[in-house]
């Protein structure tokens, strides 16, 4: 098997410490680096230590090189479609880190400049893949919680922020950083579906040092579909009890990244109807009461190996490999990540920020 041939725009804590972490790892058998971008002195010469490849200061150095089958563009975010649509028309597969684009116009500028260039470019949506993610849709489709009535999804914590992803200028802030991961999934539960909107949205600065957001509750909506509700908070000091809550019509699941609880019965036919009475309910001595029932549910309570980090980077470049080198469809589209980018988008739209910093 032909090893893809990769090079990474980047050594950050994404270029490193996820791409670099999966090419250096050992559930990596058919990627090889063959050159790294970064401007910093120190951190070009680590990498071609740690990677023994030849390293360049500036992507455009990679102009005419054929010894390259994609290019990972995790700069800034705010280079992210510049940097992507430059390599596009240079003829490079392009896998970009999220955001994809800063703007639903710029996704789909991009998406139809790689179609132009007969090339493949696409958002590193790794989180589809994450196997408590992958978990939450398979015990759904099981059909044990019955008709799913509302997603919830938390990726909040309580902590404060001073780097450059805190700025707007930077296209940053939580909802750009954090959100592409719960918009991602949350539209996958929906099926993708084109007439999902945002229903409410509010975005403030709270703990920040810049002026982008870190408090995010977004409501999205479909027709025929559950509701979702996200949240996006860096001020959440009870934030860890889960990440994905879904309700449904025969019961709950509530699962981190580590560890999912699900509470259901199984047949509601075994419980006879119960008809509407309209007078006051009482007991055996008349007096006034609830109602009440005993409902005998099953519970399931396991632990989930794998992270978004690394099962699921694994998985993705898996699906770049069998697109770029064999010719494989996508399952994780560009397309999809630029209906994330138009939700954030939209958020975005309904909740100015004032601009602090340029």
């Amino acid at each position: 098997m032909n090893k893809m041939r990769v090079a990474i725009i980047g050594q950050g804590r994404s270029g490193r410490n996820i791409h670099g972490r999966f090419f250096k790892s050992e559930s990596n058998d058919f990627c090889e680096v063959v050159c790294v971008v970064e401007q910093d002195d120190e951190r070009r010469k680590r990498a071609a230590e740690e990677y023994g490849c030849d390293t360049v200061s500036d992507y455009t150095e990679l102009f005419g090189r054929k010894d390259i089958d994609l290019v990972v563009n995790a700069s800034y975010s705010h280079m992210h479609y510049p940097i992507t649509k430059d390599l596009l028309e240079h003829g490079f597969n392009v896998l970009s880190e999220k955001p994809f684009g800063g703007s639903y116009y710029e996704c789909n500028d991009l998406i139809l400049t790689a179609k132009k260039n007969n090339v493949s470019v696409s958002a590193f949506h790794q989180s589809l893949y994450a196997p408590s993610f992958l978990n939450v849709k398979d015990i759904i489709s099981s059909g044990k919680i019955g008709d799913v009535l509302q997603i919830s999804l938390k990726y909040s914590g309580f902590a404060r922020r001073w780097d450059w992803q805190t700025l707007q200028c930077c296209c940053a802030g939580g909802v750009y950083n954090t959100g592409p991961h719960p918009v991602g999934q949350a539209l996958d539960l929906l099926g993708w579906d084109e007439n999902a909107r945002v229903v409410f949205s509010s975005l403030k600065a709270v703990l920040t040092s810049g002026d982008g957001d870190d408090y995010g509750k977004i409501i999205i909506a479909a027709p025929g579909k559950p509701v979702v509700d996200i949240e996006v908070i860096s001020a959440d000091a009870y934030a860890g009890d889960f990440v994905f809550k879904i309700f449904g019509s025969k019961g709950t699941l509530m699962s981190t990244n580590s560890a999912y609880k699900l509470k259901y019965i199984d047949d509601f036919s075994n419980y006879p109807e119960r008809p509407v009475i309209r007078e006051s309910l009482s007991d055996e001595n008349g007096m006034p009461v609830y109602c009440s029932e005993k409902l005998q549910f099953i519970e399931e309570n396991e632990k989930i190996s794998g992270s978004s980090f690394d099962v699921a980077v694994a998985k993705f470049y898996r699906m770049l490999y069998n697109n770029v080198m064999l010719g494989e469809p996508l399952d994780i589209t560009a397309e999809h990540a630029a209906q994330v980018i138009g939700i954030i988008e939209a958020c975005h739209a309904e909740n100015p920020l004032p601009l602090k910093f340029n």
